[in-house]
This record gives structure tokens, sequence and C-alpha cells, in this order.
């Protein structure tokens, strides 16, 4: 890969890890000779813009026992490659892109490997190889269609002698803000109440589940009727939501607790699938308990991508602790609970200030940061985690969907690769949310005690998925 113009010399002088940037690149074209590097400017979805090198080309693709090549860029951050591409389609004129699983409207690229990338585990080479392997599935591209054009080859026939285009990125409307709360009792009025009071939804469908143990609230609902508000029964109300939130439970106390789980397990069975065929698109936050556990059924319940099926998690306890490190210790950094939603959750803390425009980032632990953590996840200790205040922590995740404020929160998702975890396996971590879903925050070394705890809770979550029936 030629990277020797003074363009390219000069973007990748600012890069933080150049020389690594380069080697990972040198590993790309040894493998994909099609894949050649650029420049440009990319402007984020905030409306900023930095000049970044970019990697443009065609991958090979075949499907049903023909070959296509079908066109890619990657623009690559200047903290590349320990955070992974923002990976596009590059379609022509005469292209349509069929949105699926693993590509949204604007031809971003969502795949596993992005959400779980973990530098050199996780490698460039890697993600198109991962990348080809689902385009072969679910082919993404297809020529826009004619009268005459009945054939679906023919619909991609035409992708085998494509030319790149190197226009800018096209931004399409924002569906409508329409968000569905599944299960009632008082977490799902609260979860209501929050996000009308915070977000602005043109829709809230308030759905209340026969099988859920936490029923009751809709009737009232019903009777003060709240504007924007439908109250309904029927899941199928739920249909083109940008943002579900599942609050729904099916506890009975005369069970042991694995059979309490696997009620829950078999509740969600019955909804999950429905939700997502409803409603393909759409961000969904688990809140029901077990969190860690319910929102990795939901994840493999649903089948969409780990990006956009989150718990609720320790969000709460991470506002809580930034909010005593500004308040009563005066650090003005964000800081978040990461873990499993029980004794074993850790406090970590960002490397920047609250009011920084720099890069987010987990600040790897040291002598001087652990003990403000320790006092101030101290004070937080003993707070409860009320309805009202989970259902107010679930209305701030679901804003940031709404609004793709890219704002970091502390959501349960698949940990896997993350800071060397190869279990499959949910966790709270830092994930920057936006209306594409989450993606996390890089991993860190974490000190020994804390990294005790994530592992326990690791074998814990794994020893009870091993024994649940998905």
């Amino acid at each position: 890969m030629d990277l020797s113009s003074e363009k390219i010399q000069r973007i990748l002088s600012k890069y933080k890890f150049r020389d690594v940037a380069i080697d990972e690149l040198q590993k790309v074209s040894r493998i994909f000779s099609d894949m050649k590097p650029s420049t440009g400017t990319y402007t984020f979805s905030d409306s900023s813009q930095k000049d970044l090198l970019k990697v443009i080309g065609n991958i090979p693709v075949k499907y049903e026992g023909r070959s296509y090549n079908f066109p890619i860029q990657l623009w690559l951050t200047d903290s590349f490659p320990f955070s992974p591409p923002i990976c596009l389609l590059r379609p022509t004129p005469s292209m349509v892109i069929r949105e699926g699983k693993h590509v949204d409207a604007q031809g971003r690229i969502h795949l596993p490997g992005l959400h779980s990338w973990d530098y050199p585990k996780s490698s460039v080479v890697g993600l198109l190889n991962e990348m080809i392997a689902k385009f072969e599935e679910d082919p993404p591209l297809s020529s826009k269609p004619t009268g005459d054009s009945k054939d679906p080859h023919d619909l991609l026939a035409f992708v085998s002698n494509l030319q790149i285009n190197d226009g800018g990125n096209k931004h399409h409307d924002q569906s409508a803000n329409k968000v569905s709360v599944i299960g009632g009792g008082d977490l799902g009025m609260a979860s209501v109440m929050s996000i009308v009071a915070k977000c602005d939804v043109d829709k809230l469908v308030f759905i209340d589940v026969a099988e859920s143990s936490t029923k009751g609230g809709s009737t009232d609902l019903e009777i003060f009727s709240l504007p924007k508000v439908e109250v309904s029964r029927d899941i199928s109300a739920s249909a083109g939501s940008r943002v579900v939130v599942v609050t729904a439970n099916a506890w009975s106390s005369e069970q042991s607790y694995l059979s309490v789980v696997q009620t829950n397990v078999d509740m969600y069975r019955g909804i999950i699938p429905n939700l997502a065929r409803l409603s393909p698109y759409a961000v969904i936050i688990i809140a029901s308990q077990p969190v860690d556990i319910m929102t990795h059924v939901a994840w493999r319940q649903s089948g969409l991508p780990p990006s956009r099926v989150i718990g609720a998690g320790c969000n709460l306890d991470s506002e809580r602790l930034s909010h005593v490190l500004d308040i009563n210790l005066n650090t003005h950094k964000p800081a978040w609970v990461i873990g499993e939603l029980s004794d074993n959750k850790v406090a970590v803390m960002s490397n920047t200030g609250m009011s920084s425009s720099g890069q987010l980032e987990i600040a790897p632990g040291c002598s001087s940061t652990k003990p403000l953590l320790d006092r101030a996840f101290e004070m937080i200790k003993n707070r409860g985690q009320r309805s009202w205040s989970v259902g107010l922590s679930v209305a701030d995740i679901a804003n940031s969907v709404l609004t793709d404020k890219k704002k970091a929160h502390s959501v349960c998702t698949l940990a896997q690769g993350w800071g060397g975890i190869g279990a499959e396996v949910f966790l709270s971590l830092p994930c920057v949310m936006g209306s594409n879903g989450s993606m996390r925050l890089a991993g860190v070394s974490l000190g020994p005690e804390e990294d005790a705890k994530l592992r326990d809770s690791i074998t814990s979550l794994s020893n009870l998925m091993s024994k649940l029936r998905i």
C-alpha cells in the first residue's frame, strides 16, 4: 500500500499511533490489493469535521454461485488502530442500498467485529473477511429496478464492474421519533413519564403485556390520557419505533432463582423476536432484571447487531458517581460504574473534563484516581434503584439515541473483546450512544482488585447463561 504521498504523510503525522497504523495498513494491502489509501474530510454527526485517512476499494462477494465486487470505504480515525474504522458502502447513482441487519439506510456498515473491536486482537483484515461473509448471506446493494428487470441476479450483475464514487455521504431524513415501552407496573410507568418529560417524541406507545407480572398502570393512563401517549395491549402497536424499552418481568417468589430467570427468558421468547421484526432499525433498551442476563438473552433472540440491544445496566450508578465527583469532590471529569449490576461493579474515570472537546477515553487506573473513585463510590453505595430513578436513567439513554447525542453511558453491552474478555457475556461498559446505537470506548487495564471483580462476574454470568434455554 503506497502511503508515500505528501498529503497522506501530512495526515498520518497527526495520528497518535502512526507506525502501528502503517503496519496495519500494509497487512491490508497484502491480502486485499484492491484497497487504496486516500485522504478526505470526514463530517461527524455533530457537524464537526476532521481531515482523515481513508481506504477505498472493492471487496469480492459470492452470491448464489456468482461473484461481485462491492465498493466500500473505511475512514480511519486518528486513534486507529486502537479505535475501529468507520465503514461505509459507496453506491453509485444507479445503485440502491438494501437496508438489513448489517447496513443502515445511510450505507453505514454495522458488524459484531466493529462493536467488539479490541486491537491487536481485532484487525482490518479480519473485519473485511467478516464483511464479505455477512454480505454473502445478505447482499446490501442492488441496482435500481426497472420495469423489465425481473431476474434477481440482474439486480446484482452490474456490481462486478463498479467505479468507486467518492462523493460525500448523503443524509437521509430520520424517521419519526416513536418510542415504545413494553411492560406495565411502576418501572414501565416511570419510564413513560420520564421519556415524555425529557425526550422530544412524536408518539409513545405503552404496551402492558399480559405475560408480565408487572402489569397495571395502563388503565390510569387511558383514563387521564397524556398527549402523544397511546396505550395498547398489542405488540404490533410498536411497529416503526426508533427506541423500544422493555421493562417486563415475570417474577414468582415460589421458584428457584434459575427458574425465575428461565420464566423471564420464556416470556421474552414471545416478545423480543416480534419487537425486532416490527422495528428492525430500533435501539432496544432492556430494563428487565437481571439486566445483564436479560440483555444477553434479548440480543440472542432478536438477531439484531449488539450495538442496538443494550441494557440500562449501571447507567444510573454512573450518573450518580459523576455527579458526586463533580459537585462534592470537584473533579469535573465524567466517571462510569462498569461490570455486573451487583456488588462486583467497579468505577473508572475519563481522561478528559466534562467540557473538553477532546476524544473521550477511559483513563488507566492509577494511584491518584483510585482514592477519589473509592470515596465517591462509597458516597453513592446506599442509594437504591427505585422505579422512578431507573425510569429517569432509561429516559436519558433514550434521549441520547433520539437526538444522536453521542453521550457516553455505562450500558449493558456485549463485552467480548473488551480489555481481553474472551467470553460471550454482557456487562455494563462505557458506550457512546447515538442514533445507530452504542459504540464502546476502548478497553483499559484495570487494577488487580477491579479486574478480579469483573472476572468473577464473567464466570457467574457465563455459568447462568449456560443453564438457560434461550
